[in-house]
């Protein structure tokens, strides 16, 4: 039988310790050539509506492990302006709808195993890699928090964080009084941490050991300029890197890993998180990715390590207290949807949870 695993079932099962240990296995994999994936790929297509456009994007990836996985996103892409902050929204037929999948299959007989919402374990794998980012790179002895956003990447990263640190205290700011006040009271629920609500975004890094930019801005929201040392960055949304300020105050850089190049191809080997191909490429867009972003790996060349050297012992990560240090993935998310579908897919099927459907329904007796 193949399964339907819906969004509720994956948040009954899947653990923050769980995510992240899946995720580090993964990455670890990649680096010994036991496992493979691809840079994420984007098609962009013009909407009837000029201020819009459709989004299709996919990430594979798959180890001998056992498991193979594509996650799938159909999307209609925008910006809007909210209290002068730029954000990306999406949908898929309506706003406050969305449509991304993960296909899981079997690399020992090619079976489709499962069909999976992407919805909550998307916000876990990046929560988790906020988390090994901290666990390798942020001081030992990190408590206090600064967090931009109080939204469903918030959530989680907080789970990694106090997964992997003792965390006392959390300061937050997001545009809306009443999101971060409840956002504030959810951790002081949670964690029993104080949490302190603050009234502007420049208030969130004093004495931050770990600073973590968790929005759906389409800018950059960090502001290297207020870094305290010895900090830790965390940075998703904002284009997807911190701001120059930022990155020119990084002493040391975490990079997870990158993916490889295809076989036979290795000039094909790129830093690029995102890959996309447009119609009407001239036409103005919206989405990941957009011309002229940073490629994640290139940043800061000089200051990079990765997850494989460090955990070996080829490079070394924080060297004192008051360094400033950054990490983030790499273009490896076709390399955590295996991994952690994979996850998801026994501890659903141990609980008996998921929605059976018949597996012949996807073979054909027709070679393909």
């Amino acid at each position: 039988m193949t399964y339907i695993i819906n969004n509720d079932d994956v948040a009954k099962v899947l653990t923050m310790p769980d995510t992240i240990a899946a995720l580090e296995a993964s990455y670890i994999a990649l680096a010994e050539g036991e496992a493979v994936c691809r840079p994420r790929i984007d098609i962009r297509i013009p909407t009837s509506d000029p201020a819009k456009n459709y989004q299709w994007g996919t990430m594979e990836g798959g180890s001998t492990g056992g498991y193979f996985a594509i996650r799938m996103k159909s999307d209609i892409v925008y910006e809007t302006q909210y209290r002068g902050a730029v954000t990306q929204e999406k949908y898929c037929t309506k706003p406050g709808l969305f449509c991304g999948l993960i296909l899981l299959t079997s690399i020992e007989n090619g079976e489709p195993l499962a069909f999976i919402n992407d919805g909550h374990l998307q916000h876990m794998r990046v929560g988790g890699d906020g988390g090994i980012g901290v666990k390798y790179m942020s001081r030992p002895d990190s408590e206090v928090v600064g967090i931009l956003g109080s939204g469903g990447m918030a959530r989680t990263h907080m789970q990694a964080f106090t997964a992997v640190r003792t965390i006392r205290k959390i300061q937050v700011f997001s545009p809306t009084r009443s999101n971060r006040e409840a956002f504030a009271a959810e951790m002081r629920e949670l964690y029993g941490v104080e949490a302190q609500v603050c009234d502007a975004p420049e208030q969130i890094y004093r004495g931050a050991h770990i600073v973590a930019g968790l929005t759906d801005s389409a800018i950059p929201v960090l502001q290297g300029g207020l870094l305290e040392k010895g900090s830790h960055i965390v940075n998703i949304g904002g284009s997807g890197v911190p701001d120059d300020a930022s990155l020119a105050r990084v002493d040391v850089y975490l990079r997870f890993g990158d993916a490889p190049a295809p076989a036979g191809k290795p000039e094909m080997q790129m830093s690029d998180e995102y890959i996309a191909w447009e119609a009407r490429p001239n036409a103005a867009k919206f989405g990941d990715g957009r011309r002229g972003k940073k490629a994640h790996g290139i940043t800061i060349p000089d200051k990079r390590i990765t997850l494989a050297d460090l955990l070996s012992g080829k490079a070394r990560g924080r060297t004192s207290d008051d360094q400033i240090t950054y990490s983030e993935r790499g273009n490896l998310q076709g390399a955590q949807f295996y991994a952690v579908a994979g996850k998801v897919y026994e501890l659903a099927r141990a609980a008996g949870l998921g929605r059976e459907i018949p597996t012949e329904w996807f073979l054909q007796d027709i070679r393909n």
